[in-house]
């Protein structure tokens, strides 16, 4: 199973929820680097770092497949 085939493929639900919880971690740390105000380095250290985890939260639980799901696609499609 390639890339393209695991991001396409079902995810089970808690990491559609991680997935989601990254997406909004990741824009927190976003909005925290934009911020138009003069923050301390220390906060704008944190916004770089929450961006960052954020993004691999959501990039690692998008590429975990639902083994179960898959199969049953899989015999489904060689049935025919």
């Amino acid at each position: 199973m390639n890339v393209l085939e695991r991001v396409q493929a079902p995810t089970p639900k808690f990491f559609k929820v991680l997935r989601s919880v990254g997406i909004i971690v990741a824009t927190i740390g976003g909005v925290i680097l934009t911020a138009p105000i003069a923050l301390p380095a220390a906060l704008i250290s944190v916004g770089g770092y929450l961006t960052v985890a954020g993004g691999v939260i959501s990039a690692i639980s998008q590429i975990t497949v639902d083994d179960k799901k898959v199969d049953k696609d899989a015999e489904g499609v060689n049935d025919e």
